[in-house]
This record gives structure tokens, C-alpha cells and sequence, in this order.
């Protein structure tokens, strides 16, 4: 978050000394953004050898890098990003964020960088695809605040689908309660799942769920620090250098890239001409 600097005079030479070290210290934190990113989220953000990596991360940085921004990373649970960003408390949202009307109440995006899909993740040596893993009964996991969740409620559990969703404050908790039986089914986006099959998780894809939901960066409503334009600027950057596709094939080899920015609903309002920092994008 940004801090006042600290401008004074002073009437000796010490003092103005000590509290000329007080007003750089003070002006460097000026300088600095937080971001907030749920660490338990691979590809897109986790935490290894005490060092912050995935997608979200790597690209965060580069973006940083190209427009000279200062940031810091701060693990949250998901369900406490957006509030946090709402708040104030966090500057920016980096992490595999889906782009939702309800979400665009509250939060500003960027343009679009990555697009997903929806699966529903089953036990490897499961029969069940994915009509039974979300019906006659079963029970699915979900991560709470998720899309997902949004999708699953608004689709299936409000109507005469016999089925009962659990929250998780992560994915990764619910795939090991899965795998313990405490579950049937996992809804997750197809990123995140490929990324589980990869580390070699006994799971597998059930079938998925097409919803070609964009993905982005997110800042504050009404964007209070300005960074709208800098952080589209630098996506954009980002993906034409071949970095943004570099990072990717880093963490999920062979996957196709989506072009940037995406496509984007209509209802979000910061990709309205003219878009920040790119005047000729937009709806």
C-alpha cells in the first residue's frame, strides 16, 4: 500500500539528517504496491522453498519490471481477496481471477489475459463422468467466493438436481478430501486441474464445462492509485515480447495461449473505449 512521505525542516544539522533518512525510507514504501495472491493456487501462485512462484507471480513481477512498479506479495485466502481489495488493504489482485459481473461491481479490471474453462475433477479410478459426478445425490467441493461456486449455484443446486456443493477456503484442500473420500466430484477451472494431473495427482478430468470465462488483473474500484493503465500497458507488453507464453509453458508445457487481451462481457466497464493506458481497445 502507498504511505505519505514525510517532508519537515529542520533546525540543526542532525536532525536534518535524521530526518532526511526518515523521508527516504518513507518515500521508498511510497513507491510500493501490494499484491494480494492466494499462494495455494497452482499454477497461478504457490509457495516452494519459502520463494512465491507460479504463473501469476512470474508475470506480476515482469509486469512490475517493464513499468517500474514496486510491489510486495501478500498471501490471502481467496475469499478474502476482493474484500481486502475493495478495502483498500491490498493494491492489486493477481491471481487465475475470473471475470465476473458481480466482481465488476466491486472491482476494476484489466484487460484480459488468459481464458478458461470449468472441469469437474473425479478420483482416477472413478466411473463417474460429468452428468453423474454432479447429480443422484453427490457431493462436489468447491472454493468459496469462486466462479465456480457462482456457476455450480445458479446452474445446478437451484434447480431440481439433486446434488450438495462443500466450500473450501482452497483447491487443494478439496482435492485431498476428494481423494479421502470425503467427496465424489471437484469443480475447478482447467488450468488449475491440468496442473494437479501434471504433478501426478491420481485424478482426472470427469468432463468439462464450457464457459470461455476471461481471466485478469484486478485493481480498487474507480482505480485510486492510477495503476489501470500501467498494469494494461504492461500485460499487453508482456504478451508481444513472447514472455507472457514463455512464463505459461513454464508451469503448463504444451498449452495453448490464448492471444491478449481476450475478449471481454460487456458489462465490465473499465473495457469500455477507451480502455486505460490503451485508448484504441475496447467494447
Amino acid at each position: 500500500m502507498r504511505f505519505l512521505g514525510l517532508e519537515t525542516r529542520a533546525l540543526t544539522a542532525g536532525l536534518i539528517f535524521s530526518l532526511g533518512t526518515l523521508g527516504a525510507a518513507s518515500s521508498q514504501a511510497a513507491d510500493t504496491y501490494t499484491v494480494g495472491v492466494e499462494a495455494s493456487f497452482p499454477p497461478w501462485a504457490y509457495v516452494e522453498g519459502g520463494e512465491y512462484k507460479g504463473i501469476a507471480i512470474d508475470a506480476m513481477e515482469k509486469i512490475a519490471e517493464d513499468q517500474g512498479l514496486d510491489i510486495e506479495f501478500k498471501d490471502l485466502p481467496f475469499p478474502s481477496l476482493i474484500p481486502a481489495l475493495s478495502a483498500e488493504k491490498i493494491d492489486i489482485l493477481a491471481t487465475g481471477l475470473t471475470v465476473t459481473e458481480e466482481r465488476a461491481k466491486v472491482i476494476d479490471f484489466t484487460i484480459p489475459w488468459w481464458e478458461t474453462n470449468d472441469v469437474i475433477v473425479v478420483p482416477k479410478d472413478s466411473d463417474l463422468n460429468v452428468f453423474t459426478a454432479v447429480c443422484c445425490g453427490a457431493t462436489v467441493g468447491v472454493q468459496g467466493g469462486s466462479s465456480q461456486k457462482a456457476w455450480m449455484e445458479a446452474n445446478v443446486t437451484n434447480s431440481d438436481i439433486d446434488v450438495n456443493l462443500k466450500s473450501y477456503d482452497s483447491y487443494v484442500t478439496a482435492i485431498t478430501d476428494m481423494l479421502n473420500g470425503r467427496i465424489s466430484a471437484v469443480d475447478v477451472d482447467d488450468t488449475s486441474a491440468q496442473e494437479y494431473i501434471n504433478e501426478g495427482r491420481p485424478v482426472k478430468l470427469a468432463g468439462k464445462i464450457f464457459i470461455r470465462a476471461p481471466l485478469a488483473l484486478a485493481v480498487s474500484k474507480g482505480d485510486p492509485q492510477g495503476l489501470l493503465a500501467k498494469l494494461n500497458q504492461g500485460i499487453v507488453n508482456l504478451a508481444e515480447s513472447g514472455e507472457w507464453a514463455t512464463i505459461v509453458h513454464n508451469y503448463i508445457p504444451g498449452v495453448t495461449v490464448p492471444s491478449v487481451p481476450g475478449k471481454m462481457p460487456e458489462y465490465v466497464d473499465t473495457y469500455r473505449k477507451p480502455v486505460a493506458g490503451l485508448p484504441d481497445l475496447g467494447n
